[in-house]
């Protein structure tokens, strides 16, 4: 006979452990430890960015130089979807698509080339010292993550040792970039955000180049006039700078920070960006010749701690919504049912005298089993009924 009481503590344990799964969304440690690496990944790609601008401006002019990678990377990203057959995404996606084309793709590469014509790279690593603060806020907006006050006042601590560094390295003297800087902030944020909320819903890669190729025909149309109305005399320098922008910082950089992303949380993983800047110094320092300030490995210490302590903070995870059947409202789970169905009992008690009208007669071979009384039938809740089995109640006996 079904509905017994082992039955009942059976349903209540397992209602039980779906709504601690779905409280504890977690990454694993493995996971966690392969998306920051993934992360970092990005970081050190795009770090790169802002030489790897300054060299491609030796030969193009600022709208040539954002247009091209975009169409030179929509091209790749084209290219790998049609190969592996990836299915467009479904009508949902596509805004949230479109807040990455028009934060990391457009808005961002475009404003930051144009504040390097007039600031050094130095200058400009004031902006990325602000971007992972900038890029956790809005994601806490976005997701309804809140980080704890330890983890804002390390990010804060951070933020404020990249952009007294970057602001002593510069001289401490604003100039006209940093206009087009402090205004691609917001817009990189958001795309980088929205970025890493789509990427728990598809492949980082897929967000990124469905993002591309979305851009592609405004891009084209952009190189073409940016093209034939700015100064072209492209030399090496030129287009190792415009081919790092396209594959390095615009696609493969975007790959695995998006899948990092995924892993370890918007909040976390932005928070990796606090290194970008001291990145950008090196690499200044390295590819075009900048001189560095005896300060640098002192910020460099005093940034890696404050990661380390946004590491180790508590960020929340945020909830797993399950998206209900077409045509269904959304209802409580197992272990919100519970406390509902108890509070039931009673009045299916009050019901059942009318089924105990219909129960056959004692003695007949309907008569419930176990030791019941002659002329006493059992009405037998079954499994998953609005009565509990391991409830009491679940079991009531009335005489005909």
């Amino acid at each position: 006979m079904s509905g017994g009481p082992t039955g009942g503590r059976d349903d209540t344990a397992r209602g039980r452990e779906d709504t601690a799964r779905a409280r504890d969304n977690a990454p694993s440690p493995s996971a966690a430890r392969t998306g920051t690496v993934l992360a970092m990944l990005g970081v050190a790609a795009f770090s790169l960015t802002f030489p790897g601008t300054a060299w491609a401006l030796t030969g193009l002019g600022p709208w040539s130089v954002t247009t091209c990678r975009v169409v030179l990377a929509a091209l790749i990203a084209g290219g790998a979807l049609a190969a592996l057959r990836v299915p467009v995404p479904d009508r949902r996606h596509w805004p949230g698509l479109l807040v990455v084309a028009a934060g990391v793709v457009v808005g961002f590469p475009l404003l930051t080339t144009l504040a390097l014509q007039t600031s050094t790279t130095a200058h400009a690593a004031v902006v990325v010292g602000l971007l992972p603060l900038t890029t956790a806020a809005l994601s806490a907006v976005r997701t309804g993550v809140r980080p704890s006050r330890t983890f804002w006042a390390a990010a804060l601590a951070g933020a404020a040792v990249v952009i007294a560094f970057a602001l002593q390295q510069s001289g401490g003297a604003p100039t006209t970039g940093d206009l087009y800087l402090f205004a691609a902030l917001p817009v990189c944020a958001a795309g980088y955000a929205e970025g890493g909320r789509l990427a728990g819903h598809m492949p980082g890669w897929q967000v990124i180049g469905w993002a591309l190729v979305g851009c592609l025909p405004l891009a084209l149309a952009g190189a073409v006039l940016a093209v034939s109305a700015e100064d072209v005399h492209l030399g090496g320098r030129a287009v190792a700078g415009l081919l790092w922008l396209a594959v390095g910082s615009q696609f493969v950089g975007m790959v695995v920070w998006y899948r990092g992303m995924a892993a370890i949380g918007v909040t976390r993983a932005s928070q990796l960006q606090l290194a970008q800047p001291l990145l950008t110094l090196v690499w200044s320092v390295l590819l075009l010749g900048e001189k560095l300030t005896p300060a640098a490995p002192i910020a460099a210490v005093a940034v890696l701690v404050c990661i380390g302590v946004t590491q180790r903070a508590r960020v929340p995870a945020a909830r797993t919504v399950r998206t209900p059947a077409a045509g269904r409202a959304p209802g409580p789970t197992a272990a919100d049912r519970i406390p509902e169905t108890a509070d039931r009992a009673p009045e299916t008690a009050d019901r059942i005298p009318e089924a105990a009208s219909r129960v056959p007669k004692a003695g007949g071979p309907e008569s419930s089993p176990g030791g019941s009384k002659p002329g006493q039938p059992a009405i037998d809740w079954p499994q998953g009924s609005h009565c509990p089995p391991a409830d009491r109640r679940s079991r009531i006996w009335r005489r005909p």
